[in-house]
């Protein structure tokens, strides 16, 4: 039975579908040589089906990102007051990171994909840009500036930086715990402001 989309729509796949299936044959065939025609008929749907959920095919790999990027938000937005900017942000950063041990496709092959596939930097640029936006009008709201101002703006350099430092030690050793990973490295970003 098909599924109905709430604007009346049916629904014949799902992101999660979509995201199983394309990883499977991103691993079979590499990221560059599977197109979106591979993938639509492995999902068992039509290549224009594919655009209702992606806008391309290096969208896939990042999943429901700008969801993702409200879900940052929420988190940043419900940091304890008490707690440091810097404290805070470091806090909000392990939490976004936190995915179930189940998840599928799996976050260290997604994160190997995003960060290891020449074909998707340009494009992981933007999505990175789009993440530190998020802390950076976070902390322009905390500092009372705005999140072009320099502060806000190092705050969101610094955070990616330490967040992806974490991420390339995991993929050197997925036997770590990221979620430790991240919370040693972004201990250092409250230390810079209390030594």
């Amino acid at each position: 039975m098909v599924k109905r989309a709430s604007a009346g729509r049916p629904e014949v796949t799902s992101h999660a579908a979509i995201e199983q299936a394309a990883f499977r044959l991103f691993a079979e065939r590499g990221f560059e040589a599977t197109t979106l025609d591979a993938i639509a008929r492995e999902v068992g749907v039509g290549r224009r089906t594919l655009f209702r959920y992606y806008r391309s095919k290096n969208d896939i790999p990042w999943g429901q990102f700008d969801r993702t990027l409200e879900g940052f938000r929420e988190i940043l937005a419900n940091t304890p007051s008490g707690l440091g900017l810097y404290e805070g942000i470091g806090r909000a950063i392990v939490e976004f990171n936190r995915f179930p041990e189940d998840v599928s496709p799996p976050h260290v092959d997604r994160m190997r994909l995003i960060l290891e596939t020449p074909a998707l930097q340009a494009h992981s640029a933007l999505r990175y840009a789009e993440w530190r936006r998020v802390i950076a009008e976070h902390a322009g709201a905390r500092l009372g500036v705005e999140p072009e101002a320099l502060e806000p703006r190092l705050l969101g350099h610094v955070g990616l930086a330490l967040a992806m430092s974490a991420y390339d030690t995991w993929l050197d050793d997925p036997t770590c715990s990221i979620t430790s990973l991240l919370e040693s490295s972004t201990a250092a970003l409250s230390s810079l402001v209390h030594p």
